[in-house]
């Protein structure tokens, strides 16, 4: 009696349900990503932060003292001539980045009312300088 010889069976690994948890994963991150780019309202530090980033574009410094005087890298300036001068310095360089320097002093609207005038200047980044705190 001859016995047939038995055939294996065709191993195979099917990757579709590893392809679609990839897919879903990817449109997981995609989507979320989509949210945490969108902000409301102006971004801004608090006065002590623990980690800073140096900027690489130009920078210009407006400084704002406890008794509401504006300073243009430290020379003084009126809120119009700020823009002015801001407008001309942006029209020189792609990236400006302007840097806020309050005193705690100051009251929140005087700050919010400079950095909207600022805001409405084209190629311009708003940023706010804050200081580590001691430990």
């Amino acid at each position: 009696m001859q016995i047939p010889e038995e055939s294996e069976p065709n191993l195979e690994i099917n990757i579709v349900p590893m392809i679609d948890v990839i897919f879903s994963i990817l449109a997981f991150f995609i989507i979320s990503t989509l949210f945490l780019t969108q902000s409301q309202g102006l971004p801004v530090d608090l006065p002590e932060a623990t980690t800073a980033q140096q900027q690489s574009e130009t920078e210009v410094t407006v400084t704002i003292e406890a008794n509401g005087d504006l300073a243009l890298n430290k020379e003084p300036i009126s809120l119009k001539q700020l823009v002015t001068e801001i407008k001309q310095i942006s029209q020189k360089h792609q990236e400006t980045t302007v840097i806020v320097k309050a005193d705690k002093a100051v009251a929140h609207g005087e700050v919010v009312s400079v950095m909207d005038q600022l805001r409405q200047v084209e190629g311009v980044k708003l940023a706010i300088a804050t200081v580590s705190p001691s430990k």
